[in-house]
């Protein structure tokens, strides 16, 4: 058991230190291939409005995109991604963030049922265990509330699939996965017995992202 604790705490370690180095150019690299998913999560979040906790906040390019009326946590592994993220808050005033912290999404530390809606973008993938982080994002919504996702979905099985499988040991050093396909978070839901999906939407480029949303059963 504390073989495996230390060695989940290495994978973890190795994320962050992956997305610090990403840090400086994240936002001229990834921000226009995102941006349109990231416009579309942001939408679907407002729709439930409230409270709102963005898992993998990164550089807090995605802040400013939120309306004033919502209120905003950020969290993310990297503290040099937060750096930035800080930054941007405390440059464009944006009062509608409540707090940005340092957080591992495997093990969120904020009580049940503390948000409205839970926005996770390009973040799944990541993560060293993605249904541990997935379950976390259903314990911390409100009952009703929903789980807003915006993934990269791999293929099931196909040369897509054998390539993207050859490919993990070189983007797992990067920070994310390549193999990661749709039937693992059919496999999660259907397991967990606590989630709707409601949504499933294509997202540029070439339809390889995807919008995800699910609602939590029960009501407010």
């Amino acid at each position: 058991m504390q073989i495996a604790s230390r060695a989940e705490l290495m994978q973890t370690m190795g994320v962050a230190k992956a997305y610090d180095r990403w840090a400086p150019v994240y936002d001229l690299v990834f921000g226009r291939v995102f941006r349109r998913g990231r416009a579309l999560a942001i939408g679907a979040a407002e729709q439930a409005g409230g409270r709102i906790l963005e898992v993998g906040v990164g550089t807090g390019i995605s802040l400013p995109l939120y309306s004033p009326n919502v209120r905003l946590v950020g969290v993310d592994i990297s503290d040099g991604m937060l750096d930035k993220a800080r930054e941007r808050v405390r440059d464009l005033g944006l009062r509608h963030v409540e707090d940005i912290r340092v957080m591992d999404a495997e093990k969120l530390a904020f009580e049940d049922g503390a948000f409205d809606v839970v926005v996770a973008q390009y973040v799944v993938t990541a993560v060293p265990h993605p249904e541990r982080a997935l379950d976390e994002f259903v314990r911390v919504v409100r009952p009703g509330g929903e789980i807003v996702i915006t993934t990269r979905l791999g293929a099931d099985k196909g040369l897509r699939g054998t390539i993207e499988h050859a490919l993990m040991p070189i983007t797992s050093r990067l920070g994310f996965r390549t193999e990661f396909p749709w039937s693992r978070y059919e496999s999660w839901a259907a397991g967990h017995g606590g989630v709707e999906l409601v949504e499933r939407r294509a997202l540029p480029p070439l339809g390889h992202f995807s919008l995800l949303r699910y609602r939590k059963a029960g009501l407010a």
